[in-house]
């Protein structure tokens, strides 16, 4: 068959060659060992916790090389794409810190546009580079074409990017129908398809397979290590009836035009290796290094290992915006899941930004990474512990602006006395960890507004209620907020008084001798004016709210009783 004539049939119009379109791609001006990675995903809904793990890997190995990270959107899929996701992700990705060097990128319209010379960044824009590497292989007899019946035609048109994971997507039939459908599909004339391209009648494009199966490639992994691959013997689709590109012929020609040196995806496009590899060498392309990673796990309610699905809570991002985690403590936990030695160097690295975590493949699990919303938490509470009390202002007022109204206009209504409550507990070596999220924020110091201010707690019965007025009433009447230690030497003269113990040592060695100790007389006075048990400092607390409001609610509380 004159492969020549067929390639002119399929593609009339295209007419530039892949040594043209190579020339508009140079070769990029990196320093040695540089790595060149991409972000590529699909607009198709809201950005994955998964999506972010993979997308740090390519971020952390580009710059920690010296290298690049660029941003392409794989958009072939129409059907399947959601108006704004594109702009969403980009957006999402910003707040985590991700930036990217070139690729895709909102403009000041709110418009996905191009930042770079690799472009298009879009792959719905590339139709006509796919074009001629389509060509070039029917020219060289490594792809046919396949004219099928609008039902047929319709199937392979539902395939989308994650159904293509799937190695048999052609047909359902069995291993014999399948090289029996797959011969028959191969066997066709000149004359048939002259006959089918003068009647209008649209076709997929597939390559021509020469793998045999029970014959294995050597396939190194960088995170799952060596691995052997049986060879591809299926002939997969290339290009869909309607011209566009199925992910295996996109990404291979992208990657190699934009000269990306390491791919990152997850494990579940392993079974497509032997595509690839096939696709690679027929294209007389250096095949990428690739990177696997593993799945993110949970704990079902059994303890039982699962999939952290796009259903459960923690996979979708807009979760940790609404929920009020800080971006940088979500980064910061997943390096913990990322790299078995990020916690290691934190502890020794505890004032560095994460950024100057020295990430190593290496370090990457081979197997699932469990997500444990407790240590998500305990890493939070770490994270947001170090941050100045202006920090935390602008992302919590942020936050609420958002999610809570009401209490953002509290906050922004005195910044000064809002930044003062934020501050007590922070600095030195064991700053307070009282939240971990933003959400829990109100809960915290709600009781320094008197429009949140309730009493939540309550004092045990084992006391009188006659102790706790006369402690109430002697504290109101020599409240001396002048100087932290001589306030507390007033509340234990006032413990004395009262027949508890102004020494703890004393209480401790004969508790029955006292009604309670100086600590009980400091928890009226804290339930009285914080309405809670535990609070911070309570002559700091005081302090902050002031004399007149300490005062009155100290008169309001004994009243209650």
């Amino acid at each position: 068959m004159d492969y020549s004539h067929l390639a002119g049939l399929l593609f009339p119009d295209v007419t530039a060659t892949p040594e043209q379109i190579e020339a508009k791609y140079p070769a990029r001006q990196l320093p040695e060992g540089a790595k060149v990675t991409r972000f590529a995903p699909s607009p198709t809904g809201f950005v994955h916790l998964g999506g972010v793990y993979q997308t740090m890997v390519g971020e952390r190995l580009a710059h920690q090389s010296g290298g690049v990270f660029y941003l392409r959107i794989e958009d072939t899929d129409s059907k399947r794409e959601i108006p704004g996701a594109a702009e969403n992700l980009i957006n999402t990705l910003s707040r985590y810190g991700i930036k990217f060097d070139e690729g895709a990128t909102v403009g000041e319209d709110g418009q996905v546009t191009d930042n770079g010379i690799y472009g298009p960044y879009k792959q719905s824009l590339r139709g006509d580079i796919y074009h001629v590497y389509a060509k070039k292989l029917v020219a060289e007899g490594k792809a046919y074409p396949c004219f099928t019946t609008d039902e047929e035609l319709k199937a392979l048109e539902a395939i989308d990017k994650k159904a293509e994971v799937k190695s048999r997507e052609w047909t359902e039939n069995t291993e014999a129908e399948q090289k029996t459908a797959m011969r028959r599909l191969r066997e066709f004339t000149m004359e048939d398809v002259e006959r089918n391209i003068a009647a209008g009648n649209k076709f997929v494009l597939r390559i021509l397979a020469d793998g045999d199966p029970e014959k294995k490639t050597p396939f190194n992994d960088l995170i799952k290590g060596k691995l052997e691959i049986p060879e591809n013997d299926e002939d997969f689709v290339l290009l869909k009836s309607d011209g566009i590109p199925t992910y295996h012929f996109a990404h291979a020609i992208d990657d190699h035009l934009m000269h990306t040196t390491h791919v990152i995806r997850g494990e579940e496009w392993l079974p497509s290796v032997a595509k690839h590899i096939m696709l690679f060498r027929y294209l007389g392309f250096k095949l990428p290094k690739y990177l696997h990673t593993a799945q993110i796990m949970q704990l079902d309610e059994n303890g039982n290992k699962k999939k952290l699905s796009k259903r459960d809570l923690g996979a979708n991002m807009n979760d940790y915006t609404r929920i009020g985690y800080a971006p940088e403590c979500v980064s910061e936990y997943l390096l913990t899941i990322l790299n078995s030695n990020f916690e290691e160097w934190r502890m020794q690295n505890p004032d560095k930004h994460w950024s100057d975590f020295k990430f190593g493949i290496n370090k990457m699990s081979a197997s699932g990474c469990l997500f444990d919303h407790t240590k998500l938490n305990d890493v939070s509470k770490n994270v947001v512990s170090k941050m100045t009390a202006e920090q935390v202002f602008d992302q919590l007022t942020e936050w609420a602006d958002e999610y809570d109204k009401d209490f953002s206009a509290l906050l922004r209504r005195d910044p000064d006395y809002a930044k003062a409550i934020l501050s007590i507990g922070r600095g030195g070596k064991k700053p307070r960890k009282d939240f971990a999220v933003w959400s829990e924020v109100k809960d915290f110091i709600g009781f320094f507004y008197d429009e949140l201010f309730t009493v939540t707690d309550t004092i045990p019965d084992s006391f009188e209620r006659d102790d706790i007025k006369k402690a109430l009433a002697l504290f109101a009447d020599t409240l001396d907020m002048s100087d932290a230690n001589a306030w507390f030497e007033r509340i234990k003269v006032i413990a004395d008084d009262l027949g508890f113990a102004s020494d703890m040592k004393q209480y401790k060695a004969d508790p029955a001798a006292f009604k309670g100790s100086v600590a009980d007389i400091s928890m009226f006075i804290r339930v009285a004016v914080t309405g809670k048990m535990n609070s911070p400092d309570l002559f700091t607390v005081i302090s902050i709210i002031g004399r007149e409001r300490t005062l009155d609610r100290v008169r309001k509380f004994s009243e209650s009783l």
